[in-house]
């Protein structure tokens, strides 16, 4: 299922696979980076969190975090636990994130993905996204999607 990010049950374990999954992939940020780590729950407060978990109340298996930023939705963090990879979560993270955006009447969506995640490049791709550019001092690339009028998720 898919539901609100609740801090309260979903914090600790997002906190976990942001350290685990995504900042490994980073050339910006280090794992034991207490910073960055400390300021992930503002994070959070700033945007919509949508977490995916196999029941109302179970630990999430993924996330994707973003922010509306006038008429762009941009998409700033997605994680999907390893042992839970290839299932559709990702795709249905995203189709849940486009309606939020389209619903607040954004055009575009925007994400980076850093250049040794070729597996994210490549469902990004497959989901519409086209890359702009590289960013060589960030070590990552730039896709746009153009989001059509409000329409429902298939998920």
């Amino acid at each position: 299922m898919i539901r609100l990010y609740e801090p309260r049950i979903d914090e600790a374990e997002l906190v976990r696979l942001i350290r685990t999954e995504l900042i490994p992939l980073s050339h910006t940020v280090h794992q034991h980076d207490a910073q960055t780590i400390r300021e992930l729950p503002k994070r959070f407060r700033r945007g919509v969190t949508y977490v995916a978990s196999l029941s109302k109340k179970s630990a999430p298996v993924a996330f994707i975090h973003f922010e509306v930023m006038g008429e762009v939705l941009y998409l700033d963090m997605m994680v999907t636990h390893p042992e839970h990879r290839n299932r559709q979560w990702g795709r249905k993270l995203i189709a849940h994130s486009e309606a939020y955006g389209q619903a607040q009447q954004c055009k575009v969506a925007r994400l980076f993905v850093d250049q040794v995640n070729a597996k994210a490049h490549h469902l990004y791709n497959k989901l519409g996204y086209n890359t702009v550019r590289y960013l060589p001092e960030l070590r990552c690339y730039e896709l746009l999607k153009p989001l059509t009028p409000l329409s429902l998720p298939n998920v």
